[in-house]
């Protein structure tokens, strides 16, 4: 008997840590921490693709709110040559307490990047010389046009906009 339970704890044991490194590993598959200077080329075009690149924390209820319509969008549209690419501005050290948890909460499968880089005077007039830094923020573009919108969206809002490229 005694031996029976050890097996059954073995394998309950066995499972649930592959379960957890499943969930991880999905996270840490659509997860990168960028400074500016690596976010840059993500932010300039080397191919047809139109990107919609969304600015982001978990901490800004309109950001979490409009989440879904993204992930909707890279669902329905990455076959057609879209690509979604989230930028999240949460703090660095809530990456494993707040931000990694969210991202496999939410189920969130397009590319996640986390902006780590204290300079945003510098940066954020880069994105768009127009941006105040307020949350949340997207910029579509193509290589040929290049739009920034300072504002949530709707799904309805987001694919008019996104017919316009």
């Amino acid at each position: 008997m005694k031996r029976l339970i050890i097996i059954l704890l073995a394998i309950t044991n066995l499972i649930s840590c592959s379960k957890k490194g499943e969930n991880s590993n999905t996270t840490e598959a659509v997860f990168s921490i960028y400074n500016f200077e690596e976010l840059k080329p993500v932010l300039e075009p080397k191919d047809d693709a139109t990107y919609i690149v969304n600015f982001w924390a978990t901490w800004c209820k309109p950001c979490i709110e409009e989440l879904p319509i993204f992930q909707e969008i890279h669902d329905e549209y990455s076959s057609k040559n879209v690509k979604v690419i989230l930028v999240s501005l949460d703090f660095p050290e809530k990456i494993d307490t707040q931000l990694k948890p969210f991202i496999a909460d939410h189920k969130l499968t397009p590319r996640v990047i986390l902006l780590n880089d204290p300079h945003e005077n510098e940066w954020i007039p880069k994105i768009d010389p127009e941006w105040s830094g307020a949350l949340p923020a997207t910029l579509i573009y193509t290589k040929n046009k290049r739009a920034f919108y300072e504002q949530s969206f709707t799904k309805e809002a987001l694919l008019e906009e996104l017919k316009k490229f």
